[in-house]
């Protein structure tokens, strides 16, 4: 399944079952790198989660991994601590956000 198609999964289920989302209103941005350099954005405002296939918003968190490594992250299979520490996660904006994304993404997987 492609990273994309994992997005939009994660999507509805954080739009069907928001708890673990409320507290998230900030915009996040994917860079990923590897075999297929792609950007997603996702938009988490009063408990709703948007998937935006582009970089139109302005993110407040940007994470840099690989489509692989996202996957990873997406199913919480992904130390991200580790991963910080050794470069194959870099993050650019509040870190924070980061570490409620982390523990959002653990409630979906």
């Amino acid at each position: 399944m492609s990273v994309k198609q994992h997005l939009v999964d994660l999507q509805k289920k954080m739009n069907a079952n928001p708890e673990g989302i409320e507290r998230l209103n900030s915009v996040y941005q994917f860079d990923l790198t590897g075999d297929v350099d792609e950007q997603y954005q996702v938009k988490f405002e009063n408990g709703k989660a948007e998937l935006i296939e582009t970089t139109q918003l302005e993110p407040d968190c940007t994470l840099q991994l690989s489509g692989e490594n996202l996957l990873k992250l997406l199913r919480g299979n992904f130390n991200t601590t580790m991963a910080f520490m050794t470069g194959k996660l870099k993050v650019k904006g509040d870190i924070t956000l980061a570490l409620k994304l982390q523990a959002a993404l653990e409630k979906y997987s």
